[in-house]
């Protein structure tokens, strides 16, 4: 009998050590039903919703839970709102400018869009309580040209519905950024984007600013795919979070996509800064591990999926190159977005990003970051600017290269890009 009551004791300790283990493969069972469509959906939505809720009623300055850099430089934590507003927008342009559809997925973009019209009017309004910091601190026409970004990606269903005060009001904001004079890197091309911007939209632009940015960029092109940031070089991620991108869109708006020259512009060619952006897109793909990381180097490393925003902007524009089938690049992409934002630890108390890399890591930040900053990460979404029934999301998954090699598969080999 007591034989029998230890073994039935230990049948049951043992089903009892099965139980977390059950739970697990369920929770795992769940998670895998999602698609890798609804999956970033559901991320991309976490991430602006604390946003766009409280400044589409003028109280994102009230309720924010900001956070700074623990050698925060002293500037007005005000840029705070108008970073984390601009860089969100940025990559949520796209997705919001879908048309609506009675889905899930639908009903999340359309609240969006709503919440998303309502703050572009609160950020330049002066009554405002969210009237956005657009008088003060150079750092604001960095982030002006992240609002400006999301007005060239998003023109049709972001722009044109703004009433007309408020688009006046935004070519004023827009032109009185030229009072900051940027500094010879990077910098130059949110100028660029500025006024590219207002050139869309037909106001009066600076040319100048323009030309002389896209000018300098393509003479800071170092070769197979990289750019430096100014005369010297970096290895940091600059070229997917801004260099890339931001010449190749200006370029786009100067060009007529590719059909006219810019005439006074040595190397103002958009077909080759394609060219170029698809190489470095072969790069950050093989970057990409196994099990859905990357190498954590450089500065604004706290921009977490930003990094893979040249990726984000050819699957969206249709400029995969042939090496990189759409399956093979969403593949990688989910795996990084998920293994990034799977959980909670990236955000804090208040729901907004926190600042770290993987968690709240606050003293990897650079002097200039504070929460605002990290919305950034954003741009990695922009392929939801596809529709669903778009290859990129239809096609079978496959994996990608670095999986491939790991794995003992067959892979291609790699080569330098030469023009």
């Amino acid at each position: 009998m007591i034989k029998k009551a230890k073994n039935f004791f230990f049948f049951l300790l043992a089903a009892l050590a099965l139980v977390p283990l059950q739970n697990v493969s369920a929770k795992k069972k769940v998670e895998k039903s999602q698609t890798d469509r609804e999956a970033w959906c559901n991320i991309l939505y976490k991430m602006a919703v604390p946003v766009l809720s409280n400044m589409s009623e003028g109280k994102l300055h009230e309720n924010m839970l900001v956070e700074l850099s623990p050698t925060w430089d002293g500037r007005d934590k005000g840029v705070t709102y108008m970073e984390c507003f601009g860089r969100l927008m940025a990559g949520l342009a796209p997705w919001i400018s879908l048309p609506d559809d009675d889905t899930p997925e639908g009903l999340q973009r359309k609240q969006l869009r709503e919440w998303a019209l309502k703050s572009y009017a609160q950020a330049v309004d002066p009554q405002s309580k969210d009237y956005l910091l657009w008088r003060k601190e150079g750092q604001t026409l960095v982030d002006a040209a992240y609002v400006a970004e999301s007005f060239l990606r998003g023109y049709d269903a972001l722009w044109l519905p703004l009433d007309s005060l408020t688009k006046q009001r935004y070519i004023a904001e827009f032109q009185g950024l030229r009072r900051v004079d940027p500094p010879y890197t990077n910098w130059l091309l949110f100028s660029s984007t500025v006024e590219c911007f207002l050139k869309k939209a037909g106001a009066q632009a600076d040319n100048y600013r323009i030309t002389s940015a896209l000018r300098k960029v393509d003479e800071w092109y170092v070769g197979d795919g990289w750019y430096s940031d100014g005369p010297d070089f970096a290895f940091d991620y600059y070229n997917s979070y801004v260099l890339h991108p931001m010449y190749v869109e200006c370029l786009e708006v100067m060009t007529n996509g590719g059909k006219n020259h810019i005439w006074n512009v040595k190397g103002g060619d958009f077909p080759k800064a394609v060219k170029r952006m698809q190489r470095f897109g072969m790069i950050l793909e093989r970057l990409v591990s196994p099990e859905g990381t990357f190498p954590v180097f450089g500065r604004s490393i706290t921009y977490r999926t930003a990094v893979l925003q040249p990726l984000a902007l050819l699957a969206l524009r249709g400029w995969l190159p042939k090496e990189l089938p759409g399956g093979q690049v969403r593949a990688a992409m989910t795996a990084v977005i998920e293994r990034m934002f799977g959980d909670d630890h990236n955000f804090n108390a208040k729901g907004f990003l926190t600042l770290g890399f993987n968690g709240s890591q606050p003293n990897i930040s650079d002097w200039y970051t504070d929460n605002g900053s990290l919305y950034m990460a954003s741009l990695a979404f922009l392929p939801l600017g596809l529709p669903a029934n778009d290859p990129f999301w239809t096609d079978a998954s496959l994996p990608w290269t670095s999986k491939k090699a790991w794995g003992g598969d067959d892979f291609p080999r790699d080569h330098a890009f030469y023009e």
